[in-house]
């Protein structure tokens, strides 16, 4: 059983997996890589003065799988709430169960709709940590901002998901702050 479960592997996702990994949650994270991101020119990223949104996924990808988080190349055709967590089966019939459940599903809600979360006009229901109205449940990305959606702030929102899953873990709160050696 995987610790987290990721739906979505933009940007948003991408950044929660990659914390996460880093500081030993166990993560696996759906994604076919057919993001929109393919089709950006990143001039505005914070850090990166220019990349293509390719790159941005073949790199981001990378890190997030050098740290140990696992992505499936498959697509996720149902979640579901369990007595432990959550659940996902995935189109090939394999049903993969996680503690916690991130939806970062780009502009496609199908998902949170079957989980019966709260949408508006601007997108699924979710506070700043991502947190859903389930508990365990967040969202985080486009599906959160249907409009205005930008890929910086899709990744800053999943690292601060990420923050508050491992707060939640560790039963305070927690910080990601590298320093150099």
């Amino acid at each position: 059983m995987a610790d987290v479960l990721i739906i979505g592997d933009g940007p948003a996702g991408l950044s929660a997996a990659l914390f996460l990994a880093k500081n030993g949650q166990r993560v696996t994270v759906f994604g076919q890589d057919n993001t929109p991101m393919h089709k950006a020119m990143l001039y505005n990223y914070l850090g990166i003065p220019e990349m293509t949104g390719s790159e941005f996924q073949r790199v981001s990808r990378a890190q997030v799988q050098q740290q140990g988080g696992q992505i499936e190349d498959v697509e996720v055709t149902h979640a579901e709430k369990t007595d432990t967590g959550f659940a996902v089966t995935t189109a090939n019939g394999d049903r993969v169960e996680g503690k916690y459940l991130v939806l970062s599903t780009g502009t496609n809600t199908k998902l949170a709709e079957g989980l019966n979360l709260e949408k508006k006009n601007k997108g699924i229901v979710a506070d700043e940590d991502g947190r859903t109205s389930v508990k365990g449940l967040f969202a985080v990305g486009w599906n959160t901002r249907l409009i205005r959606t930008q890929a910086i702030i899709s990744a800053g929102q999943g690292a601060a998901t990420a923050l508050e899953i491992l707060s939640l873990e560790a039963g305070e709160d927690v910080h990601d702050f590298d320093v150099v050696e």
